[in-house]
């Protein structure tokens, strides 16, 4: 049997640096380990770090052979808590202000502990009895009354509150910039320093995601967009966020607070469809191995959550505060890889065919993908300048074979790296196409993809009457 068929995965594992993973030596281990994007949370990162830890995921690439993609998942749109001296413990009842000009709570003497918070708007977004959920939805406090300088809440639910928590307002559109000043800055460095994908969180509708697409053709960057949905908003817009991204991610840490907690594996699965019908990659995020940040092994909810994520044909499964900040993060990619090899077996022996695309192009390639599913162990070949024949191989989700596409651009095989089933290659591409695919299947054999007498499919364009035509071909490695 060949490498490929012995050691392929075709879910592809997100995961975010943080203080657990940055070092040289962790990120070579990461990689080696089956990581194919590495995120960047830029909600609390200093720009000389950011420049530090991609040149440092690039050596590190380097050293294992293997390229990854960088994703820099950019800030939005978010509204946090200031800072405190000292945690304060809420109790159930207390009387509590969010003031957005610091010294104002507290009139005619009252006693009123309150918290800063950096967004001034928000006195004018929110009403009286709406609800404010802090720190992950930890803390849940309704709102009494509100002037030009504080909003006065009672404590609901109880808990701690520490300094820079985050803030939900379940329902309530806040007039926020989706792109903001600290975003532009942010992602100019990344542009910088070659990232491959940049992640806009809280999108809301497709117009959020316009803004960033007219900052990248400002900047002559074809770097790609993920729109991060994250509240009630973005799920009433979806079909249209999808289309107007380049890949979709399933936020579901802010989901779950922003809407019903059972509305959310409905959520999740409406969100694979849409993309799937879209053409359009889609990340599952946010609390997938979450005990294991400080446990070594994961509850069994945990494993089916993954699985489930797999079942459904997400491109991406993701891991946050595990691989941040948490005590197992190799384990933690580890598990994900055994996790998704196993249930991709099992769901190729279920395998329904995908309804996705109209066109001409994407037939000829459903075409090369029926053939490949009806021939024990055979490969998929392609070969893309920009990404798209290999992602409309992807988006038709082959039962078992893999993808294997070649491109002369190294920016497009890091990109390559997000797209479920697709194992991305660099080759020059010669000027006769024949030639190139002669390189294609050398190169395939030499590096242990394909052993002799394997069957590959091979769908490109070829030369006919001095012009390319789209075509599919069966071959049998010499």
């Amino acid at each position: 049997m060949s490498q490929a068929a012995s050691t392929f995965r075709r879910t592809k594992i997100v995961a975010t640096l943080g203080p657990a993973t940055e070092s040289e030596a962790m990120l070579e281990h990461l990689i080696r380990a089956g990581v194919d994007v590495i995120r960047l949370n830029m909600a609390h990162a200093r720009h000389d770090w950011t420049r530090t830890v991609i040149r440092r995921i690039r050596a590190a690439s380097l050293r294992a052979e293997r390229e990854v993609a960088i994703m820099m998942d950019i800030k939005g749109p978010e509204i946090r808590t200031g800072d405190v001296a000292v945690p304060l413990a809420l109790k159930a009842g207390e009387i509590f202000d969010f003031t957005v000009r610091p010294g104002s709570s507290g009139i005619s003497g009252e006693e009123v502990r309150s918290v800063d918070v950096n967004y001034q708007g928000l006195v004018h977004d929110i009403q009286v009895g709406d609800e404010v959920l802090v720190d992950n939805g930890l803390l849940r406090l309704e709102v009494l009354e509100k002037n030009d300088a504080r909003i006065r809440c009672r404590v609901v639910i109880p808990g701690e509150l520490k300094s820079r928590r985050h803030i939900n307002l379940p329902g309530v559109k806040v007039n926020l910039p989706s792109f903001t000043e600290k975003d532009r800055a942010d992602a100019t460095v990344g542009l910088e320093e070659g990232i491959d994908f940049i992640a806009l969180s809280f999108v809301r509708e497709a117009a959020d995601i316009e803004l960033l697409r007219a900052f990248l053709e400002e900047k002559r960057s074809k770097v790609r967009i993920i729109a991060k949905i994250e509240d009630q908003s973005a799920i009433s817009n979806l079909a249209a966020i999808i289309a107007g991204c380049d890949g979709l991610m399933v936020a579901r840490g802010d989901l779950g607070i922003e809407c019903p907690f059972e509305e959310l594996p409905v959520i999740q699965r409406r969100a694979v469809r849409e993309c799937l019908a879209q053409g359009r990659p889609v990340i599952v995020a946010t609390h997938m191995l979450e005990s294991m940040i400080t446990q070594p092994v994961p509850t069994r909810a945990e494993i089916t959550d993954v699985a489930n994520a797999v079942y459904e044909l997400a491109d991406c499964v993701m891991l946050s505060g595990e691989t941040t900040i948490g005590k197992y993060p190799l384990e933690c990619v580890r598990m994900l890889d055994a996790i998704s090899r196993r249930i991709e077996r099992e769901a190729a022996e279920t395998w329904t065919e995908p309804t996705v695309g109209t066109g001409d192009r994407m037939k000829v390639l459903k075409s090369a993908v029926v053939l490949a599913n009806q021939i024990p162990d055979a490969k998929l070949v392609t070969f893309t300048r920009h990404g798209f024949m290999a992602q409309g191989l992807a988006l038709l989700r082959p039962a078992r074979a893999p993808i294997l596409a070649f491109t002369p651009s190294l920016a497009v095989l890091r990109q390559l790296r997000l797209l479920r089933a697709v194992d991305p290659i660099q080759l020059v591409f010669a000027s006769d196409p024949n030639e190139t695919i002669e390189s294609a299947l050398a190169l395939l054999k030499r590096t242990g993809r394909v052993d002799s007498g394997d069957k590959v499919v091979i769908a490109t364009d070829i030369v006919a009457s001095d012009r390319l035509v789209d075509s599919v071909q069966l071959r049998t490695i010499r």
